[in-house]
């Protein structure tokens, strides 16, 4: 169980690190790949919703706020770096519940949390702007009746719901800066004109930029672009998922173990998990 002061410093250095510059926060699913992914040198971690739900054998969005929030506690635990929450939509039909949802994701130790506007009905993507930002300001009210220390990261879902309107998007990502998020992630946008033109229409609070796909772009290039931090969503999990499907239907199919090729040694995930 970490201390009050151990929590409020994570949240202090999370707080610094989007103060300049730009940093990688890569997204484990699990206490293992948090565990290796600090000792890579990362700075901080974002949890995933896709790469938790597909753990549990379940879809990106069918987690219960209840596990949710059990996973958040297993993920602040498993290491020592600040932990960012995919909160998703807030787990709540209206902005009352949404605030009670946050008090509690805050009360696991997480150093931030983001809240989309995605509403999970296919013909209605998005929440109307201004529902969106009652939800945002109820969040914003819950973290600081908590202290204020943990950072608020309000998304736009546009790109990734089948709705790709940047001035849309911006409108929003503005509305959510007023109603008192933090940092602002407009996921699935990908072009350099948009990824600037999102930096600026914010200004000067961070962005967060989604890189879930190759591309040509170079963590060099994106933070030239003005981006604060990068995260990489479900894409970690997918590629970890992409080697064992790989895999195991090699041997359902042709009854062959070559997909072990370039495997990771035993030896090395045991001295991993046991220098934590």
């Amino acid at each position: 169980m970490l201390s009050p002061h151990d929590v409020s410093a994570r949240r202090r250095a999370f707080r610094q690190l989007h103060e300049s510059g730009c940093f990688v926060i890569p997204n484990p699913w699990d206490p293992g790949s948090a565990r290796y992914l600090q000792q890579l040198g990362f700075k901080a971690l974002a949890t995933t919703s896709s790469g938790a739900a597909w753990r549990h054998a379940k879809a990106d969005g069918q987690m219960p706020v209840e596990e949710t929030l059990a996973h958040l506690r297993e993920m602040v635990a498993a290491t020592a770096l600040p932990v960012n929450a995919d909160f998703e939509a807030g787990f709540a039909a209206d902005a009352a519940g949404v605030a009670r949802n946050v008090r509690l994701a805050v009360e696991t130790g997480v150093a931030g949390l983001s809240i989309e506007d995605s509403t999970g009905d296919a013909n209605e993507p998005l929440r109307d702007i201004a529902s969106a930002v009652e939800r945002m300001r109820a969040a914003r009210a819950a973290i600081d009746e908590a202290g204020g220390e943990t950072l608020l990261v309000g998304r736009a879902e546009n790109f990734i719901v089948g709705r790709p309107d940047l001035r849309d998007a911006i409108r929003r990502l503005q509305a959510y800066a007023e109603a008192g998020a933090d940092c602002l992630y407009a996921p699935g946008i990908a072009t350099r004109e948009q990824i600037a033109a999102v930096v600026a229409a914010v200004a000067p609070k961070p962005v967060n930029l989604l890189v879930g796909f190759p591309t040509e772009l170079t963590l060099r290039d994106i933070e030239a672009l003005g981006v604060r931090r990068v995260s990489v969503g479900g894409a970690l999990a997918r590629a970890a998922w992409g080697g064992f499907m790989r895999a195991a239907q090699l041997i359902a199919t042709e009854g062959k173990f070559d997909g072990f090729a370039g495997a990771a040694a035993g030896a090395e995930l045991n001295r991993l998990m046991r220098e934590g």
